[in-house]
């Protein structure tokens, strides 16, 4: 899975000469429940993976990279405990990382990501605090995300208007809809990598003209 990532976006480098072509907005999927008994290993691969996934988009100068990172379902998983400490352990690790710094990435985190352990909550506050003001580059990790919650979200927040009589029910539209999502500060994903061979619900709203392809996992 991991080699598959790059292997596409080296393919497109190739494809596309002029920088101008190249995607403004990748997003990908790495966000899968994992079973062995050698987790930290996958997991250690994972953080390698998005770290070349940073050169590439300052190499190929892909003003955002999305990474749908963990799931709202990652609460069932009998691996919880370990998942919580590799999240706060990978993002106390990417705020360290030089490039972040030097490349003015600016990172943010969509999902119910407030939900989570105290320990996560700390290096997640940590990694947007401290790169809140750049704006070269923008890298978002969805957590605790689920797609469909987006929107549902994003519905929440209008009707909660509506009832304070702040706007009009005549006045949705596919505009007011998306200014309310998580996402609402990105524009679509020209690319979506699918590690799975269905659609998860990566910024679903957003994802209509996406191009999607897929790994070819399960």
């Amino acid at each position: 899975m991991f080699k598959k990532i790059t292997d596409i976006l080296k393919a497109r480098e190739k494809i596309h000469i002029i920088k101008a072509d190249m995607p403004r907005h990748i997003a990908i999927t790495m966000e899968k429940e994992l079973k062995g008994i050698n987790l930290e290993d996958t997991y250690n691969k994972r953080t390698n993976l998005i770290k070349d996934l940073l050169n590439i988009q300052i190499k190929l100068n892909i003003p955002i990279i999305t990474i749908f990172l963990l799931s709202s379902n990652a609460k069932n998983s009998e691996n919880f405990s370990f998942l919580m400490d590799d999240l706060a352990k990978f993002f106390n690790e990417i705020i360290s990382h030089k490039k972040i710094h030097t490349e003015q990435i600016k990172v943010s985190v969509l999902g119910k990501w407030y939900d989570l352990p105290e320990r996560v909550l700390n290096s997640i506050k940590r990694i947007i605090e401290s790169t809140k003001d750049y704006d070269k580059f923008f890298l978002n990790f969805c957590v605790n995300y689920d797609g469909h919650e987006e929107i549902v979200d994003a519905c929440r927040i209008i009707a909660r208007q509506i009832k304070s009589e702040k706007i009009d029910p005549e006045s949705i539209n596919k505009q007011l809809i998306k200014e309310n999502l998580y996402s609402s500060y990105f524009i679509s994903p020209d690319l979506i990598i699918e590690n799975n061979k269905e659609f998860s619900g990566l910024l679903l709203w957003d994802s209509k003209n996406s191009m999607i392809v897929s790994t070819g996992k399960q």
